[in-house]
């Protein structure tokens, strides 16, 4: 690309920057508290090594980070509006028909116990039992790209309980124990409200295993694929079957299931880093749905090395669609695991101080907003690359940081 196109797209990512910051700057009454805001998100797609508030304060120019923090803590501006404004953002830029919401969750370890919402409980961010904080987070992922439209707390019930623990934290009076399926049916609710249109819902099954949650997208005919333990159940016929129980009867190479599911297929979940993911699948009809025209499936994945290692999944779908599709939305959830990646690297995500509920939403919700805007560059990038010369690279779409670094994106 040409020295010429670069300096194009160099101004149209700071026309772009401003952009975002018009689109939100109605949400700051005053206009210290909205040069806050301004400084804070071009800390956070700064180069600083750490996303504090004293370093994204060095990074503005501020001797001291009081401004910051006042922005995280006492100044009047609500997180919400500004999420509804990240949500349009996202679908303005990454829109297409073959979206996917996938719900997933990320662990923030913290020490001490003054964090709100901290207690030791398992994360899959250390992949074992911390004291930490957890995050459920609502991700949209196109051919364009992927990025977070939405973010809530877990609070835990010992926090919930805990009237003292809960007025240092300055948790709000109505917000009492939720669990991580209704955190999310609360933002997929949201979501679809708000007027986001995708083909498919993705979690795993921590969501999966709660049927309320399959019902509340029935009731919306959105289509999903959620991933389930082997202790949840599924319906055929007049009967309940433990999903622990149809796997083992797979491992015995029951003739009768493999039948009833039209035997195994071989079929890719998606590009990897060493090409196609191939996995044999299989499905097995369920009672279907009272919404016409849909269809619910007992979803399965074998692996190719390990025939006893097998993946259950629920599926609600429209009627006739093909198994190949299957599989490839079911393999989309990883694409959250990059954006956690992405966001906790590159713009800051993790790297708060904050303890209380409102300064966790405003920091999480702002870089959130960083990470969505590279997403956005990034595929107008890609745009121009493909029609330039042929199609993206794969260097564009692997990772964040090496776009950051060749387009030499770094705010100082």
């Amino acid at each position: 690309m040409s020295h010429t196109v670069d300096r194009k797209m160099v101004r149209s990512w700071t026309e772009e920057l401003e952009e975002v910051d018009e689109r939100i700057a109605a949400r700051f009454a005053r206009s210290e508290v909205r040069q806050r805001a301004h400084d804070y998100l071009r800390g956070l797609l700064s180069g600083a090594e750490r996303k504090n508030s004293w370093q994204l304060a060095e990074v503005a120019g501020n001797t001291t980070p009081y401004g910051l923090q006042h922005l995280l803590g006492r100044a009047n501006w609500d997180a919400g509006a500004v999420r509804d404004d990240l949500r349009e953002y996202v679908i303005e830029h990454l829109a297409d028909d073959e979206s996917v919401l996938i719900v997933d969750e990320t662990g923030f370890i913290k020490k001490g116990e003054k964090s709100v919402g901290v207690k030791r409980q398992y994360t899959g961010t250390a992949g074992k039992t911390e004291n930490c904080q957890v995050g459920v987070f609502l991700t949209y992922a196109s051919r364009r790209g992927q990025t977070f439209i939405d973010r809530e707390l877990y609070l835990p019930e010992e926090w919930a309980e805990d009237q003292d623990r809960r007025e240092q934290a300055r948790v709000p009076e109505e917000i009492g124990m939720r669990t991580k399926p209704l955190l999310a049916k609360e933002m997929l609710g949201r979501a679809l409200d708000g007027g986001v249109k995708a083909a498919w819902v993705v979690a795993d099954s921590v969501y999966g295993d709660t049927r309320r949650l399959g019902m509340f997208l029935e009731e919306r005919e959105q289509s999903y694929v959620l991933t389930l333990s082997g202790k949840a159940h599924v319906w055929v016929g007049f009967y309940q079957h433990r999903v622990s129980t149809v796997l083992e009867s797979l491992r015995q190479g029951d003739s009768a299931l493999e039948e009833a599911g039209g035997s195994w297929r071989r079929l890719s979940a998606g590009e990897g880093s060493k090409g196609p993911r191939l996995y044999d699948w299989l499905r097995l009809p369920l009672n279907p749905p009272i919404q016409e025209g849909f269809e619910r499936w007992l979803l399965v994945r074998r692996s190719t090395e390990d025939p006893d290692e097998l993946t259950a999944y629920t599926v609600f779908a429209p009627g006739g669609t093909k198994l190949e599709e299957l599989a490839k939305v079911a393999g989309m959830r990883w694409r959250v695991e990059i954006g956690f990646e992405e966001a906790k690297g590159e713009v800051g995500l993790s790297h708060y101080e904050v303890r209380s509920w409102r300064g966790w939403y405003r920091h999480v919700t702002l870089a959130l907003f960083a990470h969505a805007f590279l997403a956005a560059i990034r595929a107008k990038g890609q745009d121009i690359e493909a029609l330039q010369k042929g199609g993206p690279k794969a260097e564009d779409t692997d990772s964040l940081l090496a776009f950051k670094r060749k387009r030499g994106l770094w705010w100082s």
